[in-house]
């Protein structure tokens, strides 16, 4: 028998993170070269490599009896630690019937967009996996490209949205960002505030980087200053490197009604609820203990060193530009000075680009900006700079933490070499790119 698959199923690509993983891990085991043994230099994966909070791995153990549904919504106790971690960490005070707990932020980001009407406006570059939704949810979409700065131009935002037809417009707002690293001050979304009151925009702002913000008395909420407007994701994934989790949550705007209804009744038709034994240990990881202050502090800590290090190191490469991260786990690289080379090279997309740095013997994974909501010729890429023993590191940073610049440059090569090496081969390919033209070989991501 032959099954027929939905149209509008065919039309979605397999998501860009998995593809590259899955091509990834077929390289590995086809190549033939004894350099191959190592695997390769991993900056195309967004995952912190810390171990999951010890109060919430106990919690999780404690609570792995409770087999019953939990409400729609989440349990009552949880949503009430998320309101008192949003007053604590970020000075929102949000009424606990305002959060709806999902399973993880891109979950919730598309419930959002299936019940919210109108044309999104998406900032680019962009985390790859907001234009997939929208694209399966037949919204109507227009990019907002950044200038230099690599930010949402208040006056392009306002022009961009007096040319929209629909009464509604919704602004993907993700701070910190991925894939620049980059943070909107409270000027910036100040700013911004403004044309979405006057222009009618509704925001969802993903937050899920919030608590990487490496100097975090500058980190400010959309949602405390555009509360009547504005959405606001977060959750487990980043600060408690519990992707595996598969725990978020979602603030509704001040004085909506109406609206959290018809959302309760999409979670409860999608998927019912999140697991009860996940929300209970939820619970640990967002209430306000000194372990999970300490926590934050060294990771954030930690991602600071590495950021650093990364931007140095790849801005001394003659023909790189890198944004400077103020959080997260990325930067955008840019290398669009050697474009003439790699159209010498046969290397005509940042997809090629991307397939020639895997390939022997240079063995480095990155994100390339076709994946980014760039143009497919823009040979940007984000390079996320995660690949250590996040165990390891966590430990040895509590020994001896860094005081210079130099000792934490000594903390990288120790503790991340292959961030180092990794750094260095991305030099050698367009060393030799510049010196000898790269012979492009085609690379199977299929």
């Amino acid at each position: 028998m032959k099954f027929l698959v939905d149209q509008q199923v065919q039309d979605i690509e397999m998501p860009e993170n998995l593809k590259l993983n899955t091509f990834l891990q077929e390289f590995h085991s086809d190549c033939p070269h004894p350099q191959c043994k190592f695997g390769f230099y991993g900056f195309a994966f967004g995952q912190s490599p810390f171990p999951v909070p010890k109060i919430v791995q106990d919690s999780l153990a404690r609570n792995s009896d409770k087999g019953a549904y939990a409400p729609v919504p989440g349990i009552p106790e949880l949503r009430s630690a998320i309101s008192k971690y949003n007053r604590h960490y970020f000075r929102m005070d949000v009424d606990p019937k305002r959060i709806y707990v999902g399973p993880g932020t891109k979950e919730l980001i598309f419930n959002l967009l299936e019940i919210l009407h109108g044309t999104v406006i998406l900032p680019t570059p962009a985390w790859l996996g907001y234009l997939p939704q929208i694209r399966f949810l037949k919204k109507n979409y227009h990019m907002l490209p950044t200038r230099a700065n690599k930010k949402i131009s208040p006056n392009d935002l306002k022009k961009l949205a007096l040319r929209l037809q629909d009464r509604q417009k919704i602004l993907i707002l993700n701070n910190p960002h991925n894939p620049t690293g980059l943070l909107y001050n409270r000027l910036e979304l100040e700013e911004i505030t403004d044309v979405c009151r006057d222009q009618d925009i509704t925001v969802i702002s993903d937050e899920i980087y919030a608590q990487t913000t490496y100097d975090f008395s500058k980190f400010v909420s959309m949602g405390k200053i555009y509360p009547e407007g504005t959405f606001v994701t977060n959750g487990l994934s980043k600060s408690h490197a519990a992707g595996g989790y598969r725990l978020g949550y979602v603030i509704f705007p001040q004085h909506v009604s109406d609206l959290k209804g018809q959302f309760k009744k999409i979670l409860a038709t999608e998927y019912t609820a999140v697991s009860t034994p996940i929300q209970h240990a939820a619970i640990s990881g967002f209430e306000i203990s000194k372990e999970i202050d300490q926590y934050f502090e060294v990771t954030r800590n930690i991602h600071h060193i590495m950021g650093e290090y990364t931007y140095h190191a790849l801005s001394a490469i003659d023909g790189i530009k890198a944004t400077r991260p103020e959080a997260t786990f990325y930067l955008l690289a840019d290398f669009n000075s050697f474009a003439p080379d790699l159209q010498k090279a046969d290397i005509l997309t940042s997809q090629k680009l991307s397939e020639s740095l895997i390939i022997h013997p240079y063995h480095t994974a990155i994100v390339g900006g076709d994946n980014l909501v760039l143009e497919r010729t823009d040979f940007s890429a984000r390079i996320a700079y995660v690949d250590y023993d996040g165990a390891k590191v966590y430990q040895n940073y509590l020994d001896c933490k860094p005081k210079s610049n130099g000792e934490s440059a000594e903390f990288v090569k120790n503790n991340a070499p292959k961030i180092v090496d990794g750094i260095k081969m991305i030099g050698n390919f367009f060393e030799h790119l510049r010196r000898e033209s790269i012979p492009y070989v085609q690379a199977k991501t299929e």
